[in-house]
């Protein structure tokens, strides 16, 4: 699961990158839009599964542990 959350994060950095690349060319607003909302949802489901929450424990230290349980 860590694996594909950082596959997400440079991801999410790399529609960044592209979207700032594509104004600087002149593209379409609406193409540049769309991939800046997409890493927006990116950096959201990241952070869902890595904040910790009332009870001071990350979804994802969740799903690790009871993986790791027989």
């Amino acid at each position: 699961m860590e694996a594909v959350l950082s596959i997400l994060v440079l991801a999410a950095i790399a529609l960044l990158l592209g979207a700032f690349v594509a104004w600087r060319k002149g593209r379409p607003r609406r193409q540049i839009m769309l991939m800046l909302l997409l890493a927006a949802v990116m950096v959201l489901n990241i952070a869902i599964w890595t904040l910790p929450d009332k009870s001071g424990q990350a979804p994802l230290g969740r799903s690790i542990e009871s993986a790791e349980q027989p």
